[in-house]
């Protein structure tokens, strides 16, 4: 890295970091914090406004923004894939934002890079679900929970679970403070939460949320709470065991079903554990398989299988 490379580095990490030593910039960039220090004088004889604390660090002065910088054919593309996701997933908000930002990084780039960059972006798509429905849904309280998130406020709606509870009832109402937002390519997206009524932080999926309003009740994230970091406990205590038709297994395993704990390719087939909270959360998918698959054990759910096939049979 040349000596103008990195005082652009040093205002770049200042952008984004709002307020760095000399040492955290030196270890940054891979150089001495006396070379900081001669940068540092560079960048304010030509006239960039960096201010020195005492003890604290260096910082920009407020406002200062770094003019628009060239970007490399894979970093455009990179950029407008990411705003193209945005517009794919999210709601009308930060739809219309991306799509704004999407037209600024294509006004900067050179001909040739923006010949390029349409010529591989032409070459990639990212698919999305046909459940136009469902994906409506998500996007309109996304935007919701976006707002409640920004603004501290509980959000309380009606929630529909898969799997119906034991007294048979698959729908309740919950009042949450609304931690964060994850998205899964399997499940869409998640909303991480603390429940008031379980009195613990729970997972819903969005696309199930309906009924969905922002109360006047106001919550504090807890300190220790880091989205990046969370991993949810995991409930699942329930086994059951399966042995499916070999021919099936590339399909099985392209499946990647979320409750798969372990698999093996045996003999009489490709046996595979699953960990649940609730055998009937497996219910439908087992049943998809038809004459493909056997259940091995629980009892219980071998036993639930062959009632929900004598109830199919009587429907034929």
């Amino acid at each position: 890295m040349n000596k103008t490379e990195r005082l652009l580095a040093i205002v770049m990490e200042l952008q984004r970091s709002k307020l760095l030593t000399a040492d955290q910039l030196a270890e940054a960039l891979g150089v001495s914090v006396r070379t900081i220090y001669r940068d540092m004088l560079a960048l304010s004889e030509a006239g960039v406004p960096i201010i020195g604390e005492t003890g604290l660090g260096y910082s920009l002065m407020e406002g200062y923004f770094l003019p628009p910088i060239s970007f490399t054919v894979e970093e455009a593309v990179s950029l407008l894939l990411g705003t193209e996701f945005i517009e794919n997933r999210f709601d009308p908000a930060l739809r219309r934002s991306a799509h704004s930002s999407r037209r600024k990084i294509e006004a900067i780039l050179s001909p040739p890079i923006r010949e390029e960059t349409n010529r591989i972006q032409g070459s990639i798509r990212l698919l999305q679900k046909d459940e136009m429905v469902i994906m409506m849904r998500e996007k309109a309280n996304l935007g919701i929970i976006r707002e409640a998130m920004l603004e501290c406020k509980k959000i309380r709606f009606t929630y529909h679970k898969r799997v119906a509870e034991s007294d048979g009832n698959r729908i309740n109402v919950r009042t949450v403070s609304p931690f964060g937002l994850a998205h899964d390519e399997q499940n869409g997206w998640l909303l991480l939460a603390f429940c008031d009524l379980r009195e613990d932080i729970r997972h819903f999926r969005v696309s199930r949320i309906s009924d969905l309003i922002v109360t006047d009740d106001t919550f504090q994230t807890p300190d220790n709470f880091d989205l990046q970091s969370y991993r949810p406990k995991d409930n699942r205590s329930i086994q059951v065991c399966a042995i499916f038709n070999p021919e099936v297994i590339d399909k099985v395993e392209e499946a990647n079903n979320y409750y798969v704990e372990t698999t093996e390719a045996k003999e009489d087939g490709y046996h595979v554990t699953f960990r649940v909270r609730q055998p009937e959360e497996l219910l439908s998918w087992i049943l998809g398989w038809g004459a493909d698959v056997v259940v091995t054990e629980p009892e219980s759910f071998k036993n639930r299988v062959r009632e929900e096939i004598e109830k199919m049979k009587k429907r034929y």
